[in-house]
């Protein structure tokens, strides 16, 4: 249980970095994301899934 708390620990001190270190293209980002269709959301939540599972994989 103490990993899973690092690892989302660490997903949010690098979710937010984005936001405090460039607030402009941050915005700029999220905007271009509101315009993608419902599939290429999904798409991407679906690399974003096999990528991450992938990792854990190769470092257990």
């Amino acid at each position: 249980m103490e990993g899973l708390g690092l690892a989302l620990a660490l997903m949010l001190v690098v979710e937010g970095l984005m936001p405090l270190l460039g607030p402009g293209q941050w915005r700029a980002m999220f905007s271009r994301l509101l315009q993608l269709s419902d599939g290429q959301l999904r798409f991407i939540g679906l690399m974003s899934v096999v990528v991450g599972l992938g990792l854990m994989l190769l470092m257990r």
